[in-house]
């Protein structure tokens, strides 16, 4: 069982920069594909941002690409999500996710392992 955990979160101002990071508790965590997923109160949980393992190959939703970028840290199972210029509409609770391929995956059906969120709020 992989347990992730994410932190990062936090008030900001737009225009405001946060960075979020994920870890996974269990050490042997390797060779999975991860994304980050974002659900804002009242609507469906959305996809964010993903990445391959070993983590060549990325993939954005178009409502954050060229704002947020997405990375595997060099300790196995870690990962972060850069937020840049952010606005109010990426207020959300965001989720890390894990799952046992290695491509990039967008959809949230295909992952296995979730974290129990961290709040971002951003006031204008």
């Amino acid at each position: 069982q992989v347990h992730l955990v994410e932190s990062g979160g936090g008030l900001v101002q737009a225009g405001d920069s946060l960075r979020l990071f994920c870890a996974a508790s269990n050490p042997t965590f390797s060779r999975y594909a991860m994304g980050w997923f974002r659900q804002a109160p009242g609507k469906e949980r959305e996809f964010v941002a993903a990445v391959s393992w070993p983590g060549i190959s990325t993939r954005y939703a178009d409502s954050v690409k060229g704002r947020f970028t997405i990375s595997r840290g060099s300790a196995k199972g870690t990962m972060y999500l850069q937020m840049n210029s952010l606005k109010p509409e990426d207020t959300a609770v965001y989720y890390c996710a894990a799952a046992h391929v290695q491509g990039v995956v967008a959809d949230s059906r295909e992952y296995d392992y979730w974290g129990q969120g961290t709040q971002v709020t951003v006031s204008s």
